[in-house]
């Protein structure tokens, strides 16, 4: 059981009605809580508590429409992120309880403040390294237009410039990162075919594909809803078409690809992972045609190349600077 669930059950009784849990963990907290409901934006979570909870646990970046007596928002890693969830429940529960959980070391008593314009916020429990906050909503706001909060920005690029919008939550919000400047100049020479954007954030590689190959049909794949949509905004914004699913890792994404481009995730929150980079060098090969390519960036501390030398073939520096490199590896 996660240690924010915990946390919460020790509390059980507060959570008997009409519940919903916004940014849930993949545990058995739905099991426990019979009259709750979930509510995830983590494909990779969607899918394991679909499995276990049917129809009780929905996708998306709106809170279902369903009513509820009270929710419970897991302390997600953004602050913009927490502002646009605290409100999208608030907005809901006039009169109501609103609970935030989370970790202390990912800034929960930092983040209950933004509880404060609700409400009087109070701390109900310390426990498992986390903490829980109540607020009574006596401040209902307005509903939050998520694309009012987008942030737009425009790419000055040798083919025109591009125009990107992300919403809070994506990865790099607002602004290009320097690992996926780089990448974008190392995109000549792909092969044709279908091509994939692996883990696309806010689609500034796969709409600078599909601009630069306009025969190619264009993948993007991410396990974040929040970047799938702003994915799909940035295409919008550049009259592109392509498509955008939303996945768990690279068995999420089609086979038969010419080449799969990516600034893969490792980071996530205060917990560093590595499983969906590492999953996605170990079975690319598996979603390539024979002769297509894996191009990628990652920060220079990585050790990937032995791990793409192992599952693909030879792994070759295309260039290395600012921290980052750029591999490039062909299935043979």
């Amino acid at each position: 059981m996660d240690p924010r669930s915990e946390v919460l059950l020790r509390q059980a009784e507060l959570f008997s009605g009409d519940l919903l849990l916004a940014g849930l963990p993949a545990d058995d907290l739905l099991g426990q809580l019979p009259g709750a409901i979930g509510w995830s934006w983590h494909a990779g979570t969607q899918q394991r508590l679909q499995a276990r909870f049917a129809e009780r646990c929905i996708f998306g970046i709106e809170p279902p429409t369903a009513s509820f007596d009270g929710a419970v928002l897991f302390l997600p890693k953004s602050r913009e992120l927490t502002d646009y969830l605290l409100s999208a429940l608030a907005a809901r529960l006039p009169g109501r309880l609103l609970y935030l959980v989370g970790e202390k070391r990912a800034g929960v008593e930092r983040a209950a403040k933004q509880l404060a314009p609700f409400g009087e916020a109070k701390k109900l429990d310390s426990a498992r390294h986390c903490q829980l906050w109540q607020v009574r909503v006596t401040n209902s706001p307005p509903t939050p237009e998520l694309q009012a909060l987008a942030q737009r920005f425009e790419l000055p690029l040798a083919d025109g410039p591009l125009q990107i919008v992300s919403l809070p939550g994506v990865f790099s919000h607002g602004r290009l990162d320097r690992g996926t400047a780089l990448l974008l100049e190392q995109l000549d020479g792909l092969p044709a075919g279908r091509l994939l954007d692996f883990g696309c954030g806010a689609g500034i590689i796969g709409a600078s594909l599909k601009r630069r190959y306009p025969d190619s049909e264009v993948v993007l794949l991410d396990v974040d809803a929040f970047a799938v949509e702003s994915s799909r905004m940035t295409l919008a914004a550049n009259n592109l078409q392509a498509q955008v699913i939303a996945g768990d890792g690279i068995d999420a994404a089609p086979q038969d690809c010419t080449a799969i481009i990516s600034n893969p995730p490792f980071h996530q929150g205060v917990h560093t992972h590595y499983e969906a980079s590492e999953t996605l060098l170990q079975r690319a090969a598996s979603h390539l045609r024979p002769g297509g390519e894996l191009r990628l960036v990652a920060n220079a501390f990585l050790k990937y190349p032995p791990l793409i030398e192992t599952h693909l073939g030879r792994c070759e520096t295309l260039i290395s600077a600012d921290g980052f490199r750029i591999y490039r590896a062909q299935h043979p």
